[in-house]
């Protein structure tokens, strides 16, 4: 039972925790697992500034559907 809890708590990080470092990973063309570190260790460092940057990062890539811009319509009438 103890196992199936922390398989998870892994599963959930998976997906939503690691999403940040693989889309930064995408942008910059680096591997997710560096960026992850950087932001570990950057945390221990600097006692958590760097969580200021990655927690609006996964509320915008929670939300990016929200927030897309719609494209502008030509006229009144085009509700295309």
């Amino acid at each position: 039972m103890n196992f199936h809890l922390i398989n998870n708590i892994y599963i959930f990080f998976e997906k939503k925790a690691f999403g940040v470092c693989e889309w930064l990973g995408s942008i910059f063309g680096i591997n997710p697992a560096l960026i992850r570190k950087f932001f570990i260790y950057s945390s221990f460092l600097t006692l958590g500034s760097p969580l200021l940057i990655y927690f609006p990062l996964a509320y915008f890539l929670e939300n990016i559907d929200k927030l897309k811009w719609r494209k502008k319509r030509k006229s009144v009438w085009d509700f295309k």
